[in-house]
């Protein structure tokens, strides 16, 4: 049986509350979670989170799609990521 991996992808700017987001994210990913932190200094991932909606950093995707968390101002939340899989095998 093959299992598939979740492309799991953490936009940050290098700041305080962008490093505690990506700590939380490698602590709660799981096996089939496939963990990118991407770097918004680099152009072509800035071009990337333009495309997928960003509005504020940090902010995750899964599976190319925007965690509902990070569609506002809340931040990245526990709650919204494991309800997008984040985390379950």
């Amino acid at each position: 049986m093959t299992t598939t991996k979740r492309k799991v992808e953490v936009f940050n700017a290098g700041c305080p509350a962008c490093q505690t987001a990506i700590e939380f994210d490698n602590h709660i990913a799981c096996s089939s979670c496939d963990l990118s932190t991407l770097d918004m200094n680099d152009i072509n991932v800035a071009k990337r989170a333009h495309d997928l909606g960003v509005r504020s950093v940090p902010a995750v995707a899964i599976n190319g799609q925007l965690a509902s968390c990070c569609c506002s101002d809340a931040g990245v939340e526990e709650q919204a990521l494991r309800a997008a899989d984040l985390g379950q095998a």
